[in-house]
């Protein structure tokens, strides 16, 4: 890989995807291992980060380029751009890349037939997967249909949250106390009270209806520092017409979607010269690709600790790691939500359903387009379990 190019394909290993070569059991591969190599040409392109940076925007350049790479104003002006291409039904580039992540909803019965004598166990994101992307984040409502498929499924599966936002927030949104819940990118979280091993130092609590609850928050030494840097942003932003800062309790969320792009710039230094000051947070350019665009600037604690961890943590407080006869699903859309997907690949417990109307490399089994399939696909999985226990 030439890393002196500032743009690279999505796709990054072009060789043939063969069980042996992901470590994945042929039982739950839902795709032919002989499938044709894809064109990279058919891929979105993303800014590729300077060497060395990894996770975190230290560059004010980079941090600028890739806010304007993901900009409407951006795809507007590129004629050849992926989301006019992926817009279209009949796309080729995204027909060819159901091919490996096929719809989990035309796949269903393979999921299911796996699923038999299972437990299953789901865990869902919230923006993009369960609401819509909106340019005001605190109006991504959930729908009263979609409300009801997620209260229907957690009737018969253990079901959890796990969000950028805050728990509360997330909770606020979704307003159902049969589900748990999991905010900050998994770094607070409510789970039920029982034995878990030393890893974890939970701390006893109630939930809203008074119900005893372990609450696990590894970043809780962090959280005088988020304020603090908080307090800062706000003061820093309260000039430019747009800009929103999202307090979600352990990082904090710079929305710029509605900035007008000149004052972009004037962002990435404010929030990039605050963060000197601060070696043990991160910033992150949180986007969503293509249609299912949001323009944010996250700070988040340097901690080992993400939605993957998130979710084995939630099997073990639920009772269900290291059980052959669990099915973990995760479904989500962000490349926050990746960590997850790959804990569940790499182990070979489960199923990563990634919700995108364009294509883009995953660590996710299958696919779904937009929340509307979500909230098909745990209708059928209520139908299902239903006509197994009649059966």
């Amino acid at each position: 890989m030439d890393l002196k190019s500032n743009t690279s394909p999505v796709v990054t290993d072009p060789a043939p995807l063969t069980p042996s070569r992901l470590g994945i059991h042929s039982a739950l591969m839902p795709y032919s291992p002989a499938l044709p190599t894809f064109s990279p040409t058919l891929f979105l392109t993303i800014p590729r980060k300077k060497p060395g940076i990894l996770d975190d925007v230290r560059s004010n350049t980079w941090l600028v380029d890739a806010m304007k790479s993901s900009s409407p104003t951006h795809r507007k002006k590129s004629k050849d751009s992926t989301a006019e291409l992926a817009s279209n039904e009949n796309d080729l580039a995204y027909r060819i890349w159901m091919l490996k992540y096929p719809s989990a909803l035309s796949s269903f019965e393979q999921i299911t037939n796996y699923a038999k004598g299972k437990r299953l166990a789901l865990f869902l994101d919230y923006d993009g997967t369960l609401s819509p992307i909106v340019d005001d984040p605190d109006r991504a409502f959930m729908s009263s249909a979609m409300r009801g498929a997620v209260r229907n499924v957690a009737k018969y599966f253990p079901t959890a949250i796990i969000s950028g936002r805050s728990r509360d927030k997330v909770h606020d949104f979704v307003g159902l106390s049969e589900l748990y819940y999991a905010g900050s990118h998994g770094m607070d979280i409510m789970s039920p009270v029982r034995a878990i091993s030393d890893d974890y130092s939970c701390i006893r609590s109630t939930d809203k209806q008074g119900k005893e609850v372990n609450l696990f928050q590894p970043a809780s030494e962090f959280l005088p520092m988020i304020e603090e840097v908080l307090r800062s942003l706000v003061e820093l932003t309260k000039d430019i017409s747009g800009a929103k800062v999202e307090n979600n309790k352990f990082c904090v969320s710079v929305h710029y979607r509605n900035v007008d792009e000149k004052s972009w710039s004037t962002i990435a230094e404010s929030v990039d010269d605050l963060l000197k000051h601060y070696p043990r947070l991160r910033l992150t350019h949180g986007r969503k690709i293509l249609l299912n665009l949001i323009q944010v600037l996250e700070v988040r604690p340097v901690l080992n600790w993400d939605k993957g961890k998130a979710v084995e943590f939630l099997l073990e407080s639920l009772g269900l790691n290291n059980c052959d006869d669990v099915l973990p699903i995760y479904i989500g859309d962000d490349r926050t939500d990746e960590d997850a997907f790959k804990v569940l690949r790499e182990g070979n417990k489960g199923y990563g359903i990634l919700v995108s109307s364009a294509p883009k490399e995953s660590n996710a089994f299958y696919s779904l387009r937009d929340p509307s399939e979500v909230m098909e696909f745990l209708k059928c999985l209520v139908s299902w379990k239903k006509s197994s226990c009649s059966n």
